[in-house]
Order: structure tokens, then sequence, then C-alpha cells
């Protein structure tokens, strides 16, 4: 992912809690946590009206949809700041604060972290914690040798726009490649003609999303919407 904004990394009180439930059913069975994009770069507070934030209210609409409500637990990851900011990797922090906090809220849960460009980073770090059942990465920012070892013995699913000029669909099939030899399973679909923010195709790509989930929540009910190509040693199928 391109660095947008030279600010400075700088430390930031945390919020008042990490996670932010949108829905939340009195005794949820499963849960998703979604966590949005932002900056390679940024010590600014995190805000809910940016547009990284923003642009995942539909597809959080698309996943409580496709969820019974009365089993699903959909929650926001709320950072900090707007930066990865190098080592400290703060959306991870975050995103593993969120995990205990939702934790004490419902339980024991499985748990899919679905996440967008900087915000499937964030996911794929925060995989390790033992509720975790699958991470699934839209238009991911998985650069180069990113780590995979949190992602042993679970699922990780990656949806990248084959136009995608901000983040790499080849750097993204190979950080799902390297996962594979230790995740339960790992698969990847390129969106034909899908861009970074997924305005190209939105509905096809929120519809996607939201099945991919479902699925992975409820493997023996709900039918994978990708092909089984999708999880083979070749190319990754343009859908």
């Amino acid at each position: 992912m391109r660095g947008r904004g030279k600010e400075p990394a700088v430390t930031a009180p945390p919020p008042a809690n990490a996670l932010l439930p949108l829905l939340s059913p009195p005794n949820p069975r499963v849960a998703v946590l979604v966590l949005h994009g932002g900056r390679a770069s940024s010590g600014s507070r995190a805000r809910p009206w940016q547009l990284a934030s923003l642009r995942m209210d539909p597809v959080v609409r698309a996943v409580s949809a496709a969820l019974p409500g009365e089993d699903a637990l959909v929650a926001r990851v709320r950072y900090r700041l707007r930066g990865w900011n190098g080592e400290r990797a703060d959306p991870a922090s975050d995103t593993r604060r969120a995990l205990r906090e939702l934790t004490g809220l419902a339980g024991s849960v499985p748990v899919v972290l679905l996440g967008h460009s900087m915000g499937a980073r964030a996911a794929l770090h925060a995989a390790g914690h033992p509720q975790v059942r699958a991470v699934v990465g839209l238009a991911p920012w998985w650069p180069t040798g990113e780590p995979v070892r949190a992602v042993e013995g679970r699922h990780i699913v990656a949806l990248h726009g084959d136009r995608d000029r901000v983040t790499s669909p080849a750097e993204t099939a190979a950080c799902v490649r390297r996962a594979g030899a230790t995740a339960a399973r790992a698969g990847m679909a390129l969106i034909g003609g899908g861009d970074h923010a997924m305005m190209r195709r939105p509905r096809f790509w929120h519809r996607t999303a939201a099945a991919v989930v479902a699925h992975l929540l409820d493997p023996e009910g709900t039918p994978d919407p990708l092909p089984q190509e999708c999880y083979g040693t070749g190319d990754f199928p343009v859908l």
C-alpha cells in the first residue's frame, strides 16, 4: 500500500473500547469483527466519518443480512490511529484488544476477522487469537514476506480486484500460497475489473464477502460462494 500522509506516528490514548458492537444478540454463537483500512503511516486519530471507515458500511450491512440475527454478533474494531506505523502495527494491537473485549462480552465464540486493506493486515497479525476461525481479506495489504504463522490451522480467504493500483494482487496471492502450507484452507479470487476502494462492481464485492463469511461460520449449512479453483495450486480465478 502506498503511504498517504507524512504525519509522524504518535502515541494516542486508547478509546474507551476497541470493540464497537453493531449487531449484538443476547446469546451469540458466532461473531464477525470488521476492520477498515487506513494509511501506511499516520499519527492522526481514526474517526468513524473518515472514508476508510465509511467504505465498510455497506459491507457491514451485507454481512449482517447474511447471518442469522439471533446467533451472530457483528462488530467493528475501533483504531486509535489511522496509520499502521511500521513495527508498532497499531491497528493489530487494537484488534487484539477488541478480541479480548469480545471474549468478555460474548464468551468463547468462533470469530471471523473481515478486513479491508490495512484492516486485512491487522486481521492477519491478530489471527492467532484462540477464538479466530478465519481471516477474510478484501483488497488486502499483505506485503512481501508478511508473517503468516498466525493463521496456522485457520482459514484464510482473499478477494482482490485485478485493477487494484494501491495494494498488490500478486503480493496477496503469494501470501495466500505461503499461508496454505499450514492453514486449514487458503484461497483467493480476483474480482474482474475490481479496484482498491471496491467502487467498481460494489454489490458483487459486498455480496461475495458476506457469503464467504457466512460459509466460514456455518460450513455445513451455507454453501461456499467461491469455485473450487480458488483453493487450488494454480492461478487464482477471476470472477
